[in-house]
Order: C-alpha cells, then sequence, then structure tokens
C-alpha cells in the first residue's frame, strides 16, 4: 500500500507520495472553529451527498490554476459511477454553494478537492463529512497536503512511515 494519488499538470498525469501526510482527525481532536459554529447554527445551506458530483469537481477547478483536468474529471467521476468517490455539496436558493469530494475504499475516505463561492460552504460541507465518516465507521481522513485552513479543524502531518500503518489499517488489503 503505497498512498499515492493523481495530479494533473501542463497535461500530464503526475502521482504524489509526500514526506508529510495531511490527516483530519476523526476523533475527539476534530475542533470547529468558533466562528464557524456560530454560522452553522444559521443554516444557511441546505447540506447534500452525492447529488452533483461532477458539478462539485467543476466547482473545484473552477480557478486560475488547477490539477484537475479532463481525463482527471473523467477518471473520478467513473469512480463516482463504481460507488467509490462521493461528494458533499452546501446549496442555497441560488444553488451549488460549496462542497468537496474524494474517494473512499474500506475505512479509509480520501479527500481531494473542495470549493466555495460563499462564505463557510467548504467548511460546512467538511463538518458534515466528518460527521458522515464517523457514523460510517471510517477511522482516517487523508487531505494529502496539509494546509492553515485544515489546522483550524484540528488538521496534523504524519510522516510517509506512519501514514503507512494507519493506510493499512484503514484498508485492510
Amino acid at each position: 500500500m503505497e498512498g499515492v494519488f493523481p495530479m494533473s499538470e501542463d497535461g500530464e498525469i503526475y502521482w504524489f507520495q509526500p514526506k508529510e501526510r495531511g490527516i483530519i482527525p476523526l476523533d475527539d481532536r476534530f475542533h470547529i472553529p468558533r466562528g464557524l459554529r456560530r454560522s452553522m447554527k444559521k443554516r444557511p445551506f441546505e447540506v447534500r451527498f452525492d447529488t452533483s458530483f461532477q458539478e462539485v469537481m467543476e466547482g473545484c477547478c473552477d480557478r486560475e490554476e488547477t490539477w484537475i483536468d479532463p481525463v482527471i474529471m473523467e477518471s473520478y467521476c467513473e469512480l463516482f459511477k463504481q460507488g467509490f468517490a462521493h461528494s458533499v455539496e452546501c446549496w442555497d436558493e441560488e444553488g451549488l454553494q460549496g462542497g468537496l469530494y474524494g474517494v473512499r475504499l474500506g475505512r479509509a475516505f480520501f479527500g481531494e478537492s473542495m470549493f466555495s463561492r460563499k462564505t463557510d460552504a467548504s467548511k460546512i460541507a467538511l463538518v458534515n463529512l466528518v460527521e458522515w465518516l464517523r457514523e460510517e465507521r471510517v477511522i482516517l481522513l487523508d487531505t494529502q497536503w496539509m494546509t492553515d485552513h485544515l489546522r483550524t479543524f484540528g488538521g496534523y502531518e504524519v510522516p510517509q512511515v506512519e501514514y503507512r500503518q494507519m493506510l493499512e489499517e484503514a484498508v485492510e488489503i
């Protein structure tokens, strides 16, 4: 179990395996920032799962630079059709405002990308993803790379050796 993931650049697909892997904890270390808690109480979005997978991917690649090319899009849409890829979507009366997508294998979920058109939409999608993963008894939420944004939720990095152990336990191959 290697834990590599694809990204596209200039029409080429490259495989990555960071020395430090980003992880979002699914236990009590997961943290919802205070301001986001306040925002969530207002229920600004209807959260849905797996209703507009491709539209979420399109939202994720609607930026100046993206690693999602047509081959990546087609591949992940096929994974969705086969039941491996999932999306979490935040909707309001104006349409899809944010979300995220990733791939689930066994008790592991690999977060691929997220986007937001309105304040807190992707963050609310992440909180709902964590709730669903907990219900499903998933034990690994792999974010691939760590960002300051993900650290606010309790995200942390683990060395490649530790990550592989976590991955083997979660995927149980």
